[in-house]
């Protein structure tokens, strides 16, 4: 129930050009068009309106100078670049028009009447004088040669298997009088016929059918031959078939024309040369003749080229048709009329080879015309008229318009009919929601007819009920009358050349008024008119439209690659059809699904997502479709979609988002009908909590129900508590099923009772039988296996034999192989487990496949061999995991100690290490060496007190761990030590030195922090000297660190966010400051012990200088005002209109979003740390 719709159509009008065109082709670029002439060739740019390059073959002596050459043939090669023509002389000749060469490859003495290149251009086949066929190779290599008119079928000759005489056989209403009846004589060929053979090649290049007039009885017939000229079939005798052939690219068919009795016929000839179908051209016998016919590439449409017999009078009139089939009906979708003009008398015609919907057309006077058409559904677009739900369909002179309000009929059949005196080319619905069944139908002479609901009385003679118009007596619909009738004035001379259908996208506007498409006349580019009705003359049939320009743009929605678009936006690339309704957008996709999304709160980026991403298998949005589908209409205030198969038929649908809406919109209301309608199902009950987010709704609901119906009467709701089971997400089947076990186990000698079958054929209608039969195996019962198997599709030879090797199996070990191969591993462990020893290294390999290491320990006493193999593969993967500590954790309960010091280690627990060396009843040399390698390690994490315990301890080497300790500023640990081993003279050659050396590094110049704060110390400067921190991080990560964190905000001078990189910075050095002063505290008290009076006061004083700076700044630098544009910030999630203007007329500056707004919060120092000695106070 599709329309071809113009989209765009362009062209091309040189201003001089030599000769007469004859033929065309076209070139690889678009807009390049090649046109042969009585003269030569010319190649013309449709962009540049002109003569690109021009080869006169007269010049060259292959063309004779007055003009009556002609050229039979044209074809672009684009592999040589260059086009190939043939002469009616007989001449092959090669042209490049770039270089002006031209190459005679062959030359027939008997002349050429036809070239045919085969569609992939590997073949080509010349028709010569003498009525012969030569096939060539694309070099010009003759292949073979045979004789047009051949007295035997070909191969494909009918057997006859002697079934019966003629005379005993069945010849239906013509009675056994048929049987005696002659073969009626056939025709010859028309008058106009030129006699000339056609050739049409099938779209594979397979077969090639040649069409010519038998010397013997003047009629035309159809040969089918192969690449390779051996003959295929001749086609039946047909009385009056004419010159017209076209081979349909998809194969089945051969399109000609037949002129009849009583009627004009286009007919299809199959490859077998037997008729198959024809429909009625709509013209009187004797009014036309047909020049060609041609397919579109994906043969869907049939042009044909029609013209007037001669008249005295005039000139005849030329036509161009464009038909298409649905549902075993040809369609007359759109006429070209263009007039009897000589220079617009077309000249020929083709389809684009790339493009399916580009038409190209060249006409006498050098005018050359490419029209883009595609699909479209014209139906009504209002929400509350009573004929929304309207679709049109153009065929001919008549348009079909089906009521789906009224009924569903598949097409040709329709609710009644306009019928118009010229062919139909566009139909508008009114855009004014409520007339939207108002139609304006544009015919091929650019009128304009508008019908109207309702206002008359009297019978429209135009309007003509159809099938499911009514019953013959009474309309059962309302039908439409004819109000006004327009013409549109082109405002264009009648001379100038023609270019039909100028007018497209017909829109009528609300105001009565149109809005239409136009052609400009000097250049490409299209133009919007706006169509006003002219003051009305009395007594006139017609009013007329002017033209007026409108600017404003138009958006289209679907194109024809399926690429859908809002406003600019391409949000999917998949649709093949869409359609509105109330607030909801459907579309049919290349995945064979309707989709239904509500548009009232979706964005397009929400569209966009929900289009791409994958439903849920129960959405409401999608439903699966027939392959080929596309949505016709949306019949308003009801549910129903009509959707059109391929074939033509329609179907509707329900689609459930849409009946849904609509049981919404009969409730009207937005409520939890639990706490609402009954609320004492949940308000008194005990069993289930008030708040439980997340348990679902339908969860809840299913375990209520079935508790109720269990309580009242199982058997007798048995059906009821299975759904119950199986609507729970996720679905209880295992349940389900064993309750289906136990109705075959406990037959009940109930009467209503369900059978065990009748459960399990429910089930079967509830949940997918191939899930069905997954979990009736996990029951481990292969008799009601057999019942859901026997239920599905499923081929006992793929079943049985695999229930048979389980039931030879042990019991535990068949188990184990359900479970597996349901993917069910804990389960399978279980079951492997009682298995014996004999499966133990199975059970492992299933352990570190799966890794169910933790599942596999609780099966097992710890105290078993068992055990230990599994707890050393676990310690083994948590290793690889780099989980050292947790695997060493594992290794070591299981008494695998070796591996355990290994983890422990790995993992820095020195103090665990020591106690599995010990397990492992190390020697005192050992475990020395172990120790000290985990002092180092230690050591390079800067725990020098832990790493000099070890080295006191287990090493015995005192000295080094006296230096650690100075290292890492543990002085009283580091003295604790010296008095213990009485090694006085450490303090003077290593502990004096080193708190002097400590002293030294924060009284150094750079800690001034009031220079410039660039050179302020950072607080990783600071801190290293007194950092006890326990980390593991490398200093190389440490560093990293810092510089990532520097990147976020840059000192550099008039950066963006420099005021917060100064915040930051100050802020670092006030808590590294103050953070300090602890390890400054007993740094002063080992300065005091061994005499370094002075310069224990000079540090003190320092410090409490800065700290006193710091507590004054701290207000100036955090002011107030700053630290309450954190807390409420004039711009931000919590603002209003009332609270901004209110800061701006406070004059408080607008400050920009930051990423830290703790850097806006003043740092505090903590003045309960007591510091300070009380000697330098």
């Amino acid at each position: 129930m599709r329309n071809l719709r113009l989209l765009r159509t362009s062209g091309c009008r040189p201003a001089a050009a030599p000769g007469s065109p004859r033929c065309f082709c076209l070139g690889v670029d678009p807009g390049t068009v090649f046109v042969g002439s009585q003269s030569g060739l010319v190649e013309l740019d449709c962009a540049a309106q002109s003569v690109v390059r021009e080869l006169s073959l007269a010049a060259e002596g292959f063309m004779p100078e007055d003009g009556s050459g002609c050229i039979i043939g044209l074809e672009y090669l684009p592999e040589q670049e260059c086009v190939c023509l043939a002469t009616a002389a007989g001449d092959i000749l090669l042209c490049n028009l770039g270089t002006k060469q031209v190459e005679c490859v062959g030359c027939v003495d008997s002349g050429l009447s036809a070239m045919s290149w085969s569609p992939d251009q590997e073949l080509v086949l010349l028709v010569t004088g003498q009525q012969t066929l030569i096939m060539m190779t694309r070099d010009f290599e003759p292949i073979t040669e045979k004789q047009i008119h051949q007295d035997e079928f070909g191969e494909g000759k009918f057997v006859t298997v002697g079934w019966g005489k003629k005379e005993t056989q069945f010849h239906g209403s013509e009675g056994k009088q048929a049987a005696q009846r002659k073969q009626t004589e056939v025709s010859p060929a028309s008058s106009w016929d030129d006699g000339k053979p056609r050739v049409t090649w099938r779209g594979d290049g397979q077969f090639v059918a040649v069409s010519a007039v038998c010397p013997e009885t003047g009629a035309r017939k159809v040969r089918v031959w192969n690449r390779e000229l051996m003959l295929q079939s001749t086609s039946e005798p047909v009385s009056g078939l004419e010159q017209a052939l076209a081979w349909k690219p998809s194969g089945n068919l051969i399109a000609s024309t037949q002129e009849k009795p009583n009627r004009y016929d286009v007919v299809f000839l199959e490859k077998n040369g037997l008729l198959h179908g024809e429909f009625t051209l709509p013209f009187q016998k004797g009014q036309v003749k047909v020049n060609e016919l041609i397919w579109n590439a994906d043969s869907t449409i049939l042009a044909i080229w029609l013209e007037e017999l001669e008249t005295v009078n005039s000139n005849p009139n030329s036509y161009v048709q464009l038909w298409t089939t649905g549902n075993y009906h040809w369609y007359l979708k759109q006429s070209l009329h263009f007039g009897n003009l000589e220079k617009n008398k077309l000249v020929s015609l083709l389809w684009d080879s790339v493009l399916p919907y580009r038409l190209h057309i060249l006409c006498q006077g050098w005018h050359y015309l490419s029209y883009d058409w595609h699909w479209t559904t014209d139906h009504g677009m209002g929400e509350n008229s009573l004929h929304v739900a309207n679709v049109a369909v153009i065929d001919g002179a008549k348009v079909l318009v089906t009521a789906f309000q009224h009924a569903v009929v598949p097409p040709p059949m329709c609710t009644y009919e306009l019928q118009l005196k010229q062919a139909v080319n566009q139909i508008a619905f009114h855009t004014d929601p409520r007339c939207s069944g108002d139609m304006a139908v544009l015919d091929a002479d650019n009128r304009i007819f508008v019908y109207r609901y309702g206002q008359s009385t009297v019978k429209d003679p135009t309007v003509r009920l159809g099938a499911t118009g009514g019953n013959g007596f009474k309309a059962n619909v309302e039908i439409p009358h004819l109000d006004k009738t327009y013409r549109v004035d082109l405002g264009s001379n009648t001379d100038e050349m023609m270019n039909p259908l100028r007018l497209r996208f017909l829109t009528w506007l609300p105001d009565d008024s149109f809005l239409v498409v136009g052609q400009d006349q000097h250049s490409a580019r299209s133009v919007l008119h706006h169509l006003t009705a002219a003051p009305h003359i009395t007594g006139a049939e017609e009013e007329q439209l002017n033209l007026r320009y409108w600017r404003s743009e138009m958006i289209l929605g679907l194109t024809d690659r399926c690429r859908f678009f809002v406003n600019d936006t391409e949000v999917a690339s998949n649709i093949t059809s869409f359609a509105t309704y109330n607030e909801f957008l459907l579309v049919t996709t290349n995945s064979h699904t309707c989709q239904c999304f509500c548009l009232k709160n979706m964005s397009v980026k929400d569209l966009q997502v929900a289009l791409s991403s994958v439903a849920a298998p129960n959405s409401e949005t999608l439903r699966k479709v027939e392959r080929g589908s596309r949505i016709i209409t949306v019949v308003p205030q009801d549910t129903k979609v009509v959707l059109q198969m391929p074939r033509g038929n329609l179907e509707t649908v329900h689609h459930r988002a849409l009946v849904l809406a609509q049981i919404r919109k009969w409730l009207d209301r937005d409520e939890d009908f639990t706490k609402t309608m009954y609320p004492s199902l949940y308000s008194t009950s005990n069993d289930q909590p008030r708040h439980q987010p997340e348990q679902k709704k339908v969860n809840l609901i299913c375990d209520v129900m079935r508790a109720a119906m269990e309580c009242i009467d199982p058997e007798k709701y048995c059906l009821s508590i299975l759904t119950a089971h199986v609507k729970k997400n996720p679905p209880e089947l295992e349940t389900a099923l064993q309750k289906v076990h136990d109705l075959r186990e406990n037959i009940s000698p109930h009467a209503a009772a369900v059978s065990a079958e009748e459960a399990l054929k429910y089930l079967l209608f509830l949940v997918d039988v191939n899930e069905l039969y997954d979990y009736s195996l996990g029951t481990y019962d292969f008799d009601l296996v057999v019942m859901v198997a026997e239920k599905s599709q499923k081929d006992p030879k793929e079943y049985l034999p695999f229930l048979n090797t389980l039931r030879k199996m042990e019991t535990n070990y068949q188990r184990y192989t359900i479970d597996k191969h349901l993917k069910r591993y804990t389960k399978a462990l279980g079951h492997l487990s009682k298995c014996g020893p004999e499966h133990f290294s199975e059970f492992l390999n299933l352990v570190k496949d799966q890794n169910l290491y933790c599942e596999a320990l609780k099966l097992y006493s710890s105290n078993t061999q068992e055990y230990k193999d599994i707890s050393s593969l676990y310690g083994e993967y948590l290793m690889e995991k780099q989980l050292y500590e947790q695997a060493a954790l594992i290794l070591a309960r299981a008494g695998i100690f070796a591996k355990a010091l290994d983890a422990f280690l790995n993992s820095g627990s020195w103090q665990q290490a020591l106690c599995m060396a010990s397990r492992l009843g190390y020697t005192k040399d050992k475990l020395s060496n172990l120790a000290r390698s985990m002092a180092g390690k230690l050591v390079e994490q800067r725990k020098h007190a832990e790493a000099a315990m070890l080295l006191e301890q287990y090493t015995e080497d005192y000295e080094e761990a006296v230096v650690l300790l100075l290292e890492g500023a543990f002085w009283e640990e580091a003295l604790r030590l010296i008095h213990k081993y009485d090694r006085l003279d450490i303090l003077e050659t290593n502990f004096k030195p080193a708190i002097v050396e400590d002293y030294e590094v924060p009284n150094c110049p750079e800690f001034d922090l009031l220079s410039e704060t660039s050179s302020v110390v950072t607080p990783s400067d600071m801190s290293s000297r007194y950092s006890h921190s326990n980390s593991r991080i490398s200093a190389r990560s440490s560093k990293n660190r810092r510089k990532a964190e520097r990147k976020r905000y840059s000192l550099k001078e008039g950066s963006p966010f420099e005021d917060m990189a100064l915040l930051e910075v100050l802020g670092e050095n006030v808590r590294a400051v103050d953070s300090v002063r602890g390890d400054v505290h007993v740094l002063l008290k080992q300065l005091v012990l061994f005499g370094f009076d002075e310069q224990a006061e000079g540090l003190q004083q320092v410090l409490e200088e800065v700290l006193q700076l710091m507590e004054t700044s701290i207000p100036e630098i955090w002011t107030p005002a700053l630290q309450q544009s954190s807390l409420n910030p004039v711009l931000g999630p919590n603002s209003t209109a009332n609270s901004i203007m209110a800061a701006y007329q406070q004059k408080r500056m607008v400050a920009p979003a930051v990423q830290d707004p703790e850097l806006l919060v003043a740092p505090k120092l903590n003045k309960n740390l007591q510091w300070k000695l009380h000697l330098f106070q």
